[in-house]
């Protein structure tokens, strides 16, 4: 079957997209170059910059530990605690965003920019093809695979424990995931990258563009098939 059969018969809405192997060698893909708004998956960038500077992840950031901001910034795709771990980096926010940009430039990531910590800038931005890099980098990091198979965390907050689900659904259900991150705005529409084992082997699953954040995960299932 023609791929752009196969992706009609899926109803595959995302803009961009691809599946890789492990290492990185493009499987199948759509408008892999294209430089899209990569919403919160700037998040697992802001979690590698704080792990990098090996700041003291049980200092109390307010009511949290930085390492349940980081949990909290990966699992929850919580923006406030992304502002929180940037805010109380060493130097401040602006280093932090530097410090951002600065590993995008020493992976080789040409079209990969960083405005905020959080991705809710239109300007925090990348492709589908530098994606992979970031997801194989962020797969170095033992906190952030270890975010990526938590399914919920459970969090004390002003002496409430709360608890919050993983923002990827089929996180402890379906596939070993080894990295994980959604993000969704209205300009990113439904993304997510993964780095997961499935039964054909080791993929990287990047989706950008998806229609909304329901369709995201359907297709990033599917599309890790191929």
């Amino acid at each position: 079957m023609l791929l752009s059969n196969l992706a009609h018969a899926v109803n595959i809405t995302a803009n961009s997209w691809l599946v890789a192997d492990g290492n990185g060698s493009i499987i199948e893909s759509s408008n892999i170059e294209q430089v899209r708004p990569i919403a919160s998956i700037s998040k697992l960038m802001t979690a590698m910059i704080v792990l990098d500077a090996h700041q003291d992840l049980n200092e109390k950031i307010g009511q949290q530990t930085r390492l349940e901001l980081i949990n909290l910034a990966l699992v929850k795709s919580d923006n406030r605690a992304a502002d929180e771990l940037c805010n109380h980096y060493i130097d401040g926010r602006q280093s932090c965003i530097r410090a951002m940009n600065a590993k995008s430039r020493s992976l080789g990531l040409e079209h990969t920019k960083f405005i905020d910590p959080t991705g809710l800038s239109v300007f925090n931005v990348s492709t589908a093809k530098e994606l992979i890099t970031l997801v194989q980098e962020a797969y170095k990091y033992e906190r952030i695979v270890e975010a990526s198979k938590i399914s919920q965390i459970k969090i004390k907050i002003r002496k409430k424990w709360m608890v919050f689900h993983n923002t990827n659904p089929i996180i402890g259900k379906r596939h070993n995931f080894l990295v994980s991150k959604t993000g969704y705005i209205k300009a990113s529409g439904g993304c997510i990258v993964m780095m997961l084992d499935t039964d054909i082997g080791r993929r990287i699953v990047v989706v950008l563009g998806s229609k909304n954040t329901h369709t995201r995960i359907p297709e990033a299932e599917f599309i890790a098939t191929l």
